[in-house]
């Protein structure tokens, strides 16, 4: 935690979006390696920090730091945990650097690793899936939360190379059925390799559901900031605060009309902020993230279900960070 083992991305930008005060309360809802969390307490706020990552929640224990208190939970769940409306939450969606450049935890194709690609360390691992679903499936996976739109042909490399037991051999395949040259500036395992850690651990459906849990413990005035890393979640958060704040200008095949006589839960809904040159140059990763950020309104929560039925994803650009 002293020396953490990753840069937190647009720190500055959550920070201000956030604006924590002394006596007040902030949620990080992806507490990771607690870059956020030490920022919000250096400036006199309590922070509840959420991770489903046992290591996470093991090393900000060790830190011990003042006014923190951690949860070892999935945010989705973070409501259960949070006695009284909250003044501001932040998300870091999706895999931290911890646990990309682990090969243990199986997240990356640069060094071999066991397939596993689970957050939590616990239920079914990418080996699991990927070694029992049928091809349809697996094909469902990458073009839905891969935007692979040769899914078929890897989903069939697949389950040709079965049984598969490590990261590199999951790679192998992908790259046999698309095609690698070594000069290649984006190797293709990696749309595969994201889709598939979205699957195994549900991070769509977990964003979902955090957005809606942070609509009902933000007070009102209490400040939302959310950074994404590929399109898929950017575009689930953007449906959100669009909807929720009104902004919905009308349906389309793509996304319905929004439902009349709901007050809007969030305004001053700002542009996507992003990181510049400087912040590039110390940290590439950062190349991908996408900040949002709204304050909460005082209109009652809406009815959770309304935004993310029917979000399975279409075909996008492709924006997350290379494993």
């Amino acid at each position: 935690m002293t020396d953490a083992p990753h840069i937190p991305v647009l720190l500055d930008e959550v920070v201000a979006g956030l604006a924590p005060a002394p006596g007040e309360t902030i949620v990080d809802a992806t507490f990771g390696a607690g870059g956020y969390t030490r920022a919000i307490l250096a400036r006199g706020a309590r922070v509840i920090a959420f991770d489903r990552d046992p290591d996470a929640i093991a090393a900000g224990r060790a830190a011990g730091l003042d006014g923190l208190t951690l949860v070892h939970s999935d945010f989705s769940a973070l409501e259960a945990a949070i006695e009284s409306p909250v003044d501001g939450l932040t998300m870091d969606i999706g895999v931290s650097s911890m646990q990309l450049d682990q090969a243990a935890r199986g997240f990356s194709f640069q060094s071999d690793g066991p397939l596993d690609m689970r957050m939590s360390q616990e239920g079914p691992s990418a080996a699991d899936f990927l070694n029992t679903a049928d091809e349809e499936a697996i094909a469902d996976v990458l073009y839905h939360y891969g935007e692979e739109p040769k899914s078929r042909r890897v989903a069939r490399a697949i389950v040709a190379a079965r049984p598969l037991t490590r990261t590199g051999e999951l790679a192998l395949a992908v790259r046999k059925a698309l095609g690698h040259r070594p000069h290649d500036k984006k190797d293709p395992a990696t749309r595969t390799f994201q889709a598939i850690r979205i699957h195994v651990n549900r991070e769509l459906g977990e964003l979902a559901d955090g957005l809606a849990a942070a609509e009902r413990v933000l007070k009102p005035g209490g400040r939302l900031a959310i950074v994404t890393f590929h399109s898929l979640e950017d575009r689930l958060v953007k449906r959100f605060l669009r909807e929720r704040s009104g902004n919905v200008p009308g349906g389309s095949r793509h996304l319905p009309q929004a439902a009349s006589g709901k007050a809007p839960t969030f305004a001053n809904v700002g542009k996507a902020i992003r990181a510049g040159e400087a912040e590039l140059a110390r940290n590439p990763r950062a190349r991908s993230a996408t900040l949002r950020v709204a304050t909460r309104t005082d209109a009652p929560a809406w009815e959770h279900g309304s935004f993310d039925q029917g979000m399975r994803p279409g075909a996008g650009s492709n924006q997350e960070v290379s494993i």
